[in-house]
């Protein structure tokens, strides 16, 4: 037999230290539990069963201190749970172990304790929920036996499978508050939880005081937020437990992937919904609460007995029979006092009853609010007219609501924090008021229909005039500005053209179509009206000039002005863009959408008729070195805000989902206040409800907003042609060498906000990526846009060519790749 020599293998005590304890480390990263008598330290983990959450020690941030906390395993910032928040750990020493007593304890390196559950076990597992849970060794893992669970101490962040208790006993209850700072995890100013009376509602505090509220819980969804209405199927794993044997409810949320699903607190006092994206690794944000642009959503904005409404001029608006408290405060764009009522009410006097020539009180019917805050709940049988009823008979009742899921509420208290819903909210409201209020309002009703109805006859009798008056005059007024070479008018005597003489016997044909989608009958515009109005379409009044054809400005009899399209029979655009146009903007209505007024179709004459914008489109001023200067960064940022909530509108928010095709400065008009409004539906495509993209015939138009590759149209943000090449390369190059402000415009550059440029420039960037995966959707760009702490992605540089590879032609939508094919056109990008 073969002998061999053997070495003898030497160990130092310090090599041996260390493998016992990378030993130790590795076993701690590789279970969810530890027991007493166990211990982790800083760099060690406990890692759930699922593999979707992980305990241990993190730096949030930019901190230089440590503390113990939970997170998501695919995203270590995600941090759902901290431990002692309060008492943060200086260097790398810190410690969590079950100690000898059974108590959880996480302690510093100088051995003092930092936190600690204060109920003894036996051992401590992170479930698969993200629950940390206390327990002994023959119940872990039960939450119905947990003697010390994360899940009622939570910090900031709500996860699914946690309840929140709800009691009238309780009161109002604020289990989540909010960080400091994106680097601070200790208590901040704002705080979530639930307020139990009249109907069970979600509340923010700041500083202890109401900053936002949910509005009541109607079984499936909270009445004051018309997202959840409309979204539904999202949010239809919230429920509300019936009372136990102490009368204690919970609040409940069950996700289909409960791994990926979380609402947060954050640090500036938003509830932030979100849901994590695999494919495109980030967090989607399905909602945020406050709306920073929307002031009305602020706890009571414009005070007690007053409305808020965002999309009004006025922002505030007093009940009916009311007025303002201050005038002049009012007046000022305070709305902070509130409204007081014109007519003190009847019923202290007379009880809810008629007593001799008195009148009782009425009950002024509103719809479309958020309900007002502070109300009670009258658990009786019965209908609306019962509840009504109820108020009547009682002189403290100021308001009553009767809603199914609550039944009958009232309102004994001052009304607080209504807000205006224009979608959604279709809830009747009643207030109380002196019946005098009432008798004022239908004899002014009766007097403003007497006042239109002459108004009407009198327009009608003008109608009547300028028809007979222009009845043969449908070419040439009698004294027109254009010469005979200038803009010719088409005399419908002598017959239709060969392209309409089958598909477009005269408006019907049209105004058929829009009337049977649309409701309403458009108006359809007389020619020799807007003949006239337009001067006979005289050169002074052009506007504009398109592939479609001219735009003139023209004057109504009224005095209104308008802007008239002219399709021109040498338009690309024919019958079928022309109906697209008049079908989509016919249903859209946004303020961020120019309004169509009508149309006329007589023979070869094609006509839109829009509201008239006084200060043009956009690139009227955009590129004009005379004129670019009235666009200040502040005004150039709205109208970048503007155009996005428009987009947002067509994609998401409108009865149909509308992509343009079309979106250019050219197509964004400036209205007196620069409010930019998109117009040019022209080549626009309508979705159904459930589709991401569609197929086109042919691709046309600029593509700032869309991506068109070949027969392909999907719903997104990318804004890119051959020719956009080089000037994303210049863009790219620019941001790798932190000179990006070499790209703004030097007549804003030293008035502008560093800051907000670059996050533009940075958004702007991300929605011409290469991959269609790797772009926001204009709902993400939206909240990009309007975030002060938004983390961005860093954008990739492009890797285009002009003749692209099979694999860069293929389009990803939901995760799955569509290959297609057609021919483009491109529209030149020239540098200003």
């Amino acid at each position: 037999m073969e002998t061999h020599n053997k070495i003898p293998v030497f160990i130092s005590p310090a090599s041996l230290i260390f493998l016992l304890y990378s030993v130790a480390q590795f076993s701690y990263a590789v279970t969810d539990t530890i027991k007493r008598g166990e211990s982790i330290r800083d760099g060690g983990s406990l890692i759930s069963g699922n593999n979707v959450f992980e305990l241990g020690f993190f730096r949030p941030g930019n901190s230089i201190f440590r503390y113990v906390g939970i997170w998501y395993k695919f995203d270590s910032k995600a941090i759902v749970w901290v431990a002692n928040r309060d008492r943060p750990i200086s260097g790398r020493n810190g410690i969590l172990s079950i100690e000898t007593d059974g108590k959880l304890v996480v302690r510093d390196g100088n051995n003092s304790s930092v936190w600690s559950s204060n109920v003894p076990g036996s051992s401590a597992k992170l479930m698969n929920t993200g629950n940390f849970m206390l327990s002994t060794e023959d119940s872990i893992g039960d939450s119905n036996k947990a003697l010390w669970q994360s899940f009622d101490e939570p910090t900031d962040t709500f996860l699914p499978g946690m309840r929140v208790p709800v009691s009238s006993k309780r009161g109002e209850y604020q289990p989540f508050s909010s960080w400091k700072s994106p680097d601070d995890p200790s208590p901040g100013n704002y705080s979530m939880g639930v307020d139990p009376s009249g109907g069970q509602q979600i509340v923010i505090w700041n500083h202890g005081k109401r900053w936002w509220r949910s509005g009541q819980w109607n079984g499936q969804f909270f009445t004051g937020v018309p997202f959840m209405r409309n979204n539904a199927s999202t949010f239809h794993g919230f429920d509300i437990s019936q009372p136990d044997e102490t009368g204690t409810m919970y609040i409940t949320y069950r996700a289909s992937t409960p791994e990926n699903f979380r609402f947060q607190i954050s640090w500036e006092g938003r509830e932030k919904q979100s849901r994590w994206n695999a494919g495109k690794k980030q967090w989607d944000y399905l909602q945020s609460e406050p709306d920073p642009a929307n002031e009305c959503e602020l706890y009571n904005f414009c005070g007690n007995y007053s409305t808020c409404d965002r999309l009004d001029r006025r922002m505030c608006i007093c009940l009916e029979g009311f007025r303002p408290r201050s005038q002049a405060q009012w007046n000022a764009r305070d709305w902070s006092g509130g409204c007081v009522r014109n007519t003190e009410l009847q019923c202290p006097r007379t009880n809810g009853t008629s007593v001799g020539k008195a009148k009782p009180d009425v009950l002024e019917k509103i719809k479309c609010t958020k309900l007002p805050d502070l109300s009670k709940l009258l658990l009786s049988e019965g209908d609306e007219e019962a509840c009504k009823l109820r108020c009547l008979e009682d002189c403290s009742c100021t308001a009553v609501a009767f809603i199914p899921g609550i039944r009958c509420m009232i309102w004994t208290a001052d009304l607080v924090d209504m807000q205006y819903f224009h979608q959604g909210g279709n809830i009747n409201f009643f207030y109380r008021l002196h019946h005098s209020e009432s008798d004022r309002r239908r004899k002014i009703s009766s007097l403003a229909i007497v006042i239109i109805s002459l108004i009407v006859a009198g327009f009608l009798g003008a109608s009547l005039w300028l028809l007979w008056r222009f009845k043969t005059k449908l070419n040439v007024s009698s004294k027109p500005c254009c010469k005979d070479d200038d803009v010719a008018v088409f005399d419908v005597s002598k017959g239709k053209s060969k392209e309409f003489s089958t598909d477009l016997s005269g408006p019907t044909d049209i105004l058929t179509d829009v009337n049977q989608v649309n409701g309403p009958e458009l108006q359809n515009f007389d020619f020799s009206c807007i003949a006239t109005a337009t001067n006979n379409f005289c050169e002074g009044n052009r506007l504009g000039q398109g592939g479609f054809g001219a735009v003139y400005k023209g004057e109504l009899p009224g005095g209104e002005q308008i802007a008239v399209k002219r399709l021109s029979g040498q338009s690309g655009q024919g019958l079928e863009e022309f109906r697209t146009e008049i079908i989509l903007i016919a249903k859209l209505q946004h303020r961020n959408l120019v309004r169509l007024l009508g149309c006329s179709i007589q023979g070869e004459e094609k006509l839109l008729i829009y509201e008239y914008m006084p200060n043009k489109s956009l690139d009227n001023l955009l590129f004009d070195e005379a004129k670019k200067a009235e666009l200040d960064w502040k005004t150039r940022l709205s109208i970048i805000e503007g155009i996005a909530r428009g987009l947002l509108y067509l994609h998401r928010d409108s009865r149909h989902r509308i992509i343009h095709r079309d979106l250019k400065a050219s197509n964004i008009l400036l209205d007196a206040e620069m409010n930019p409004k998109i117009s040019d539906f022209g080549m626009a495509r309508m979705f159904g409800g459930n589709q991401n993209e569609a197929n086109t015939v042919r691709v046309v138009g600029t593509y700032f907003g869309y991506y068109c590759w070949r027969s392909l149209v999907a719903i997104g943000t990318v804004a890119f042609d051959h020719s956009s090449i080089q000037v994303f390369s210049h863009i790219m190059a620019s941001w790798s060498e932190d000179k990006v402000m070499d790209l703004v415009d030097p007549c804003i550059r030293d008035s502008s906000s560093p800051n907000e440029v670059l996050k533009c420039i940075h958004i702007g960037m991300l929605c011409v990526q290469d991959s269609p995966a790797h772009r926001p959707k204009m709902d993400a760009v939206m909240v990009l846009l309007e975030s002060e702490t938004a983390t961005l992605p860093t954008p990739t540089k492009p890797t285009y060519t002009f003749l692209r590879t099979a694999v860069e032609e293929e389009y990803v939508v939901d995760d799955k790749e569509i290959v297609s094919s057609n021919d483009i056109t491109v529209t030149t990008i020239v540098g200003r």
